[in-house]
């Protein structure tokens, strides 16, 4: 079993892409008073830019391939769940991980899941969310963390960040302006969940 540093939380974060959610945590993680610590990083593809990132920052960084176990989600994700055992982890947060979790794995991890969404939720769950702001003529946008339940981006919210939408903004602009609230919002929010965990 690895060894815990007192009073910090050990923090698996799960990615697809590039991975600046996860650099964020992890950067945060290791301030000095940080109530958790990334000890794994985990992608579901070998592309995941974020890989490199987790490895040049000293967190274990592995690749559990979604693909060889094809249409059995549940397999992948006991595979997924081993890992997560075997580092002695206590929570996890999805930072752009692509991929719909099973209930097993989410009631596996009830309460101890979080995920970062790009938008104001309940307002555009799942995909295309910058667009559909846009297209709606809302006039704000941001980004929702919220516990991970069975039902999509349906999770009950834990903060949220609000960007406002300029008038030339296309969904690419929004997106960057976002990204920039949800690198802020993500370890403030899961400081205050680690500290409040028992």
């Amino acid at each position: 079993m690895p060894i815990r540093i007192p009073g910090r939380r050990r923090v698996a974060v799960l990615i697809s892409g590039a991975g600046s959610n996860m650099a964020a945590l992890i950067a945060a993680g290791q301030a000095p008073d940080a109530p958790f610590e990334v000890v794994l990083v985990i992608a579901n593809t070998p592309e995941a830019g974020g890989l490199a990132i987790a490895g040049a920052a000293g967190v274990p960084a592995l690749t559990i391939d979604h693909r060889p176990y094809g249409k059995d989600r549940a397999a992948h994700e006991q595979a997924i769940n081993a890992m997560l055992d075997e580092h002695g982890v206590e929570v996890v947060a999805l930072a752009g991980y692509m991929r719909l979790l099973t209930p097993w794995l989410v009631g596996r991890w009830a309460g101890r899941m979080l995920n970062i969404h790009p938008s104001l939720l309940p307002l555009y769950p799942g995909l295309d969310t910058h667009a559909r702001a846009i297209a709606a003529g809302d006039s704000e946008a941001g980004c929702t963390v919220h516990i991970v339940t069975e039902g999509v981006d349906e999770g009950p919210a834990l903060g949220q960040a609000r960007v406002p939408v300029r008038d030339d903004d296309t969904p690419a602009t929004l997106a960057e302006r976002v990204k920039v609230a949800e690198h802020q919002l993500y370890p403030h929010v899961l400081s205050t969940y680690c500290r409040t965990l028992h």
